[in-house]
């Protein structure tokens, strides 16, 4: 009596699993988020995610060369400014902290990796939401759709290569796409947030970049119980000419992933997000969990779930990892 299928003969050895994985990741598809703040002398520790921190100008230059030479397919920045105001002027400032920055690097790097903006007001806002207010407090759609285009225009004249919409307003990448075209940027690409949840798992982020923002963000990112509107958005993005498209969070959110791979006809990315990172690093503090193992399980399960390209905090160890094999 014994059994006619024998699946674990492919699982016998080392090579023999190898062989047959059927999901890998390369660091060519890890991108390094990266944050950069103004006025620094020295890069500030972000106490709940350990290991990141804001830097300088100068230790953001070493720290991207280092990721590059790790094999980092790309690095996303944030700028943390030293000064807000209502429509988040330091984001379309020519002198204002992430443009200077986004200079630095690809004076530094030129094209041998691929630099992404954060096109987004709440960093550079005194009241830390993602557009500029109507009167009643609410978040002005139509407005911050201008603020967007202007703040994509500087961000390209700064040197990025693809923009990152992830306010999430109506419109979004229409608008921006118009505003860059019109100002010559044919060329600059955009990574459209197209499925951003109102999601827990982005409180140590709020540390990172120095958040203003008191309340949520509910009336315009999307309903952590919802998966059909994700695609509605997604479809609207790629309409309005997004060149990739993500899902964020990355974990909480591996149905909505897989669900817009199947539809999309573009390059999908996922954003492995600071509570994720947060959660991970408790646990192996702890003694918990394996560190090394456990994040790569973690971006095998987002490339397994259809993700071609993951922006995570890890994406510098991971490379190294890979490469060692």
């Amino acid at each position: 009596m014994f059994p006619t299928h024998r699946p674990r003969r492919l699982r016998r050895t080392p090579a023999l699993r190898r062989l047959v994985s059927e999901t890998t990741v390369a660091p060519r598809q890890l991108v390094l988020p990266m944050f950069v703040r103004e006025g620094a002398t020295e890069p500030a520790p972000i106490s709940s995610m350990p290991g990141v921190v804001q830097h300088t100008r100068d230790s953001l230059r070493k720290a991207a060369v280092e990721a590059v030479d790790a094999g980092v397919g790309g690095l996303m920045l944030f700028g943390v400014p030293a000064h807000r105001d209502a429509v988040g002027s330091g984001a379309t400032d020519p002198d204002g902290v992430l443009n200077v920055a986004l200079r630095d690097l690809r004076e530094e790097l030129g094209d041998a990796t691929v630099l992404m903006s954060d096109c987004c007001l709440d960093e550079f806002t005194d009241h830390g939401h993602c557009g500029v207010l109507a009167p009643d407090g609410t978040v002005d759609n139509d407005a911050t759709l201008a603020r967007y285009g202007d703040m994509a225009v500087a961000q390209a004249e700064s040197g990025a290569h693809l923009i990152g919409p992830s306010g999430m307003m109506d419109g979004q990448i229409g608008a921006i796409r118009e505003a860059l075209d019109a100002a010559g940027h044919t060329g600059a690409g955009l990574l459209a947030y197209s499925a951003k949840y109102a999601s827990a798992f982005f409180g140590p982020f709020r540390e990172a970049v120095d958040s203003q923002l008191k309340g949520d963000r509910r009336t315009y990112q999307q309903d952590p119980a919802n998966a059909r509107e994700a695609l509605r958005e997604t479809e609207l993005d790629l309409a309005e000419g997004a060149d990739l498209v993500m899902v964020k969070p990355g974990l909480p959110y591996l149905d909505v992933l897989r669900a817009v791979a199947e539809m999309s006809p573009v390059p999908v990315a996922s954003y492995q997000v600071s509570g994720e990172y947060a959660m991970i690093e408790a646990a192996v503090a702890n003694g918990w969990l394996d560190r090394r193992l456990t994040v790569l399980e973690s971006l095998t399960s987002l490339r397994r779930a259809g993700a071609d390209v993951i922006l995570t905090y890890w994406a510098v160890d991971a490379a190294r990892w890979l490469a060692s094999g």
